[in-house]
């Protein structure tokens, strides 16, 4: 199958993949939105750079974690307490703080990139997510497991996830005077993502049980 044609359906899956508001997305819009566009560029980036590792290791190894739940499961048990402890932060620690001590100061670029980077990270549900894309596409006959195909795929997914994260701070910058963006607002709106990602990855272990 031709790369560019690869390249696409990385892009495109990746885009569905990321369009749902997320720690990721909104956590990049609010850095845009209280430092400047670059370094809520500079976020995205640390994040693709991680994408590209995962979608890469999804691909990979997609036949393997399919034929081995228990490894998805050990994810999402890890996802879970990882995501809890965000959503506590941002629901009842960040927004405790005292206004005249929210003024830190501004990082730099590369404390941007690291956190782009720590975030995607932890950020484990990319892994199980492409690896089932990869099979069904593989399954279509759309894909083979090839070297040169599966990085066609993978830069065109860390490119996908890039165009989603740049569409939401061209949004939220669009919106900015509005209400929703105000810093408390901003901390409960991905407190409540957060909190909504632990809940369902509860109830997949619960199920999985």
């Amino acid at each position: 199958m031709h790369i560019t044609f690869i390249f696409f359906l990385g892009l495109v899956f990746s885009l569905i993949g990321v369009i749902p508001p997320g720690l990721l997305n909104m956590t990049a819009a609010k850095i845009s939105l209280k430092e400047g566009h670059v370094r809520g560029i500079v976020f995205s980036i640390g994040v693709c750079v991680v994408v590209l590792v995962q979608t890469y290791l999804a691909s990979v190894s997609a036949r393997y974690l399919s034929k081995n739940p228990d490894v998805i499961g050990v994810l999402r048990v890890s996802a879970f307490i990882i995501f809890v402890l965000i959503t506590v932060y941002f629901l009842f620690i960040a927004k405790s703080i005292p206004k005249q001590q929210i003024k830190p100061k501004i990082k730099s670029k590369h404390s941007r990139f690291f956190q782009g980077i720590f975030l995607s990270a932890i950020n484990v549900f990319p892994i199980p997510y492409q690896a089932y894309i990869t099979i069904t596409l593989a399954s279509f006959g759309w894909m083979t497991f090839e070297q040169i195909n599966i990085v066609a795929y993978v830069v065109g997914a860390a490119t996908g996830t890039f165009v989603m994260l740049y569409m939401y701070i061209f949004f939220f910058d669009k919106i900015k005077s509005k209400t929703i963006t105000s810093q408390k607002n901003m901390n409960r709106i991905i407190g409540g993502i957060t909190g909504i990602i632990s809940m369902v990855t509860l109830f997949n272990i619960i199920k999985a049980l």
